[in-house]
């Protein structure tokens, strides 16, 4: 009698004691549709502090299938999430955030087309019933990386989706100890299925993501995945220095000409002085955005550390 294949969820949080009971029992309901498969929930928890912890708690002493990374320390989405998928046993593991805004009900469709032989089942959110500027923000981002990355990467995918064992490994042997996860994944090539959908609001909770963090991954995206930006400067050196050599022949050349007429006083000066200024410390600003992420590299920290684990067997530990 063949193996059962087991298909592993792993959902990343940070105080999301509101939502975990709920995700789990949406999960499991769309996991019953699928009796040939084993199934495990995985939360990996960056050091909630709102209860979230004993809320999975609660959930694991009462189903087997329920289980817990808890972090040291909040390691960031990014490092929590690729850390969670690199520890499920699963034939496939799907990554699912845990604040309701990405559609347990997909899990259907995702298992459908791994079934068919997709090794990648992405969902992408072409709409959002996010705020009208924030979603707009989002589309002139893809737009732009989309034109400036090295690989196709995939429009409004977060990472949510399902991933063959096969991607999984691949992406344990890329180490990456800061990875850009959707980047990687248009980067290793395998052929992918899209299944669309509408990204509800957030009911429950307030959003982990601010300024910094969406900053963050966002020039993670560009400078991993992007020569441009530096071959941008590059070019805009050469050009803004034939430019002010032609501004100053035309000055030399005006002055020369019209002696006492010609007077432009400090105002150009000034004006020229601060626009090239403001010109070279964007490109020095961005240089280091290149150089911290070899830094990043160099470094090799490990993605987390772990506080503790729950219902996991004492063999895969």
């Amino acid at each position: 009698m063949a193996e059962r294949k087991l298909i592993s969820v792993v959902t990343p949080c940070f105080n999301e004691a509101g939502n975990v009971e709920e995700l789990h029992r949406r999960i499991a309901a769309q996991m019953e549709r699928f009796p040939q498969y084993d199934f495990e929930h995985i939360y990996i928890d960056n050091a909630s502090t709102d209860g979230t912890v004993a809320e999975i708690r609660r959930l694991a002493s009462a189903n087997s299938s329920v289980k817990a990374i808890v972090n040291n320390r909040n390691f960031g989405i990014i490092r929590s999430s690729n850390y969670g998928l690199l520890q499920a046993r699963g034939d496939a593991i799907i990554n699912m955030a845990s604040d309701m805004q990405e559609p347990p009900e997909l899990i259907g469709d995702f298992i459908r087309h791994w079934e068919q032989g997709y090794k990648v089942v992405v969902g992408v959110k072409p709409e959002s019933h996010e705020t009208a500027p924030m979603f707009a923000l989002r589309r002139l981002y893809y737009a732009t990386i989309g034109r400036i990355a090295d690989v196709t990467l995939i429009p409004h995918y977060t990472g949510f989706g399902l991933y063959d064992r096969e991607v999984i490994e691949a992406l344990r042997r890329i180490d990456d100890p800061y990875p850009y996860f959707r980047g990687l994944i248009a980067d290793m090539g395998f052929v992918h299925a899209e299944v669309p959908y509408t990204q509800p609001m957030r009911k429950r909770g307030i959003t982990k993501n601010n300024f910094y963090s969406l900053y963050d991954m966002a020039i993670l995206g560009i400078t991993s995945h992007s020569k441009v930006p530096l071959r941008l400067a590059t070019m805009a050196g050469f050009a803004l220095s034939a430019i002010s050599l032609l501004i100053a022949l035309g000055y030399l050349l005006l002055k020369l000409t019209q002696w006492e007429q010609m007077s432009f006083g400090m105002a150009p000066i000034l004006i020229g002085f601060f626009f090239f200024a403001s010109v070279q410390l964007f490109f020095i600003g961005l240089l280091g955005e290149y150089i911290l992420q070899i830094h990043t590299q160099v470094q090799k920290r490990p993605l987390v550390m772990e506080r503790e684990r729950i219902n996991f067997r004492p063999s895969i530990e």
